[in-house]
């Protein structure tokens, strides 16, 4: 009986055993020297710019501020996020489909997503303690599909070229499941991870993840600098390092503000070459003069403008009401509108309201009979 007991020791070997099957050889990596310094600023300013600009996207989805912080930028492995990151989150996977071959990943809090859904649907109660849905994974997917394309159009504009993501899918996982599902996570190979804090005002303050497969995150280095980055360090001195990092920072304020350095620029050519001239001539302006002359109408036929189509429409009533109950509605729903029976209905020519009437039957079609008009003095 004893043999076929386990001892704690034993258990612990299996537990440390299987770990270890999982983590494979990545789990004890060290992130020195796999990316260089100006690797590692340039990618943390693409992501600073790219995510601004997603902020601003969610600012406005949620009618509610946003705040996406600097980001952090790391070397790690899918291992090392396994061990770290144990319990279950909401992975979005966003691959490129023009301008970049590859994918990233975001990871997301599941409470986060929670909140968000619950504000786009219009509830007045947040609830993060029910179980995530299918509903929840749409709407997150969604969400980072506005998002990450005002990114890609950020991105666009840094690299000077057409840059577009298919759309987003979005998975409650952990990491180890993760690393039989996601491209990124497979791969026992390096990892950048771009570390963002994201505050939503009183609700969200939290960290979310940007995972970026080495060669991409890298690729997309050299394409911005236009020359490999191992070239670089192998010719150039820790002075001309930084001023390669400055340039990167400034890129984007340099798109900007451009057309306002050349308008500058030719304001301060033009005043050097009046400050050339040794005699200014000042006079005033000479106007010509026209004599009074009787105030002249003419009464043509208005002939010619009347074939012009104009469009008539007839506003029955209104109704506001939130997506929650839209998403309600089926065959044989009753909406509601702000008319009373027999109140007059509205009369718009061209959008612009013009008189009054009444519903009439004519043949088994409706028509509409007017009982005021609208004069131009508004009675």
């Amino acid at each position: 009986m004893d043999k076929d007991i386990l001892s704690q020791e034993e258990i612990d070997l299996l537990l440390k055993g299987d770990s270890n099957l999982e983590g494979n050889l990545d789990e004890n990596f060290e992130d020195d020297g796999v990316i260089t310094d100006i690797e590692r600023d340039a990618i943390g300013e693409i992501g600073n710019i790219s995510m601004g600009t997603a902020a601003t996207t969610l600012s406005t989805l949620l009618n509610r501020k946003v705040t996406i912080t600097t980001p952090k930028v790391e070397v790690t492995t899918a291992g090392e996020l396994s061990n770290e990151y144990p319990i279950p989150f909401v992975a979005v996977d966003v691959k490129y489909k023009e301008g970049f071959e590859g994918s990233n990943i975001l990871i997301i809090h599941v409470d986060d997503v929670k909140i968000i859904t619950d504000i786009m649907m219009g509830k007045e109660e947040i609830d993060t303690s029910r179980e995530l849905t299918e509903m929840d994974l749409s709407a997150i997917s969604e969400v980072m599909n506005q998002m990450m394309g005002s990114s890609a159009t950020s991105l666009s504009e840094i690299f000077s070229k057409k840059i577009d993501i298919e759309p987003p899918k979005s998975y409650e996982i952990t990491f180890s499941e993760g690393r039989k599902k996601l491209d990124v996570l497979k791969t026992s190979d390096p990892i950048i991870k771009v570390s963002f804090r994201m505050v939503v005002k009183d609700l969200i303050d939290s960290e979310i993840m940007q995972l970026i497969p080495l060669e991409f995150g890298q690729g997309m280095v050299e394409n911005l600098m236009g020359t490999p980055q191992r070239e670089v360090i192998d010719s150039i001195d820790r002075r001309e390092e930084t001023k390669l990092v400055e340039e990167i920072s400034s890129k984007k304020m340099d798109m900007a503000t451009s057309n306002g350095i050349k308008q500058k620029t030719a304001r301060i050519d033009k005043m050097s070459e009046n400050k050339d001239e040794e005699h200014v001539i000042i006079k005033k302006p000479e106007f010509e003069t026209f004599d009074g002359s009787d105030d002249v109408s003419y009464n043509e036929s208005i002939d010619l403008i009347g074939d012009i189509p104009v469009e008539l429409t007839v506003e029955l009533g209104k109704a506001i009401k939130k997506i929650s109950e839209i998403l309600e509605y089926g065959p044989g729903t009753v909406i509601e509108l702000d008319k009373l029976v027999g109140e007059p209905l509205e009369i718009y020519a061209n959008g612009k309201f013009i008189a009054k009437g009444e519903v009439v039957v004519i043949d088994d079609n409706f028509g509409v009979r007017i009982t005021d008009i609208q004069n131009r003095y508004g009675h």
